[in-house]
């Protein structure tokens, strides 16, 4: 299995985590709830890894 990084790895987390607010800004809670599903399937292909993603729905749980 792969180890899931843990550690900060990129810089400007708050900058992103206000991008992605913003991103959800006016949507509704079905709009809102598909933006998550669809960043959450582009960031898993990138990624690549099944064990890496297994590993963070576990974490996440």
């Amino acid at each position: 299995m792969s180890d899931l990084n843990l550690t900060p790895n990129f810089t400007n987390a708050d900058d992103f985590y206000e991008y992605l607010l913003n991103a959800h800004e006016g949507l509704s809670k079905s709009d809102s709830d598909a933006l998550n599903a669809r960043l959450i399937i582009l960031l898993a292909n990138h990624i690549g890894d099944l064990d890496a993603l297994k590993q963070a729905v576990d974490l996440a749980k």
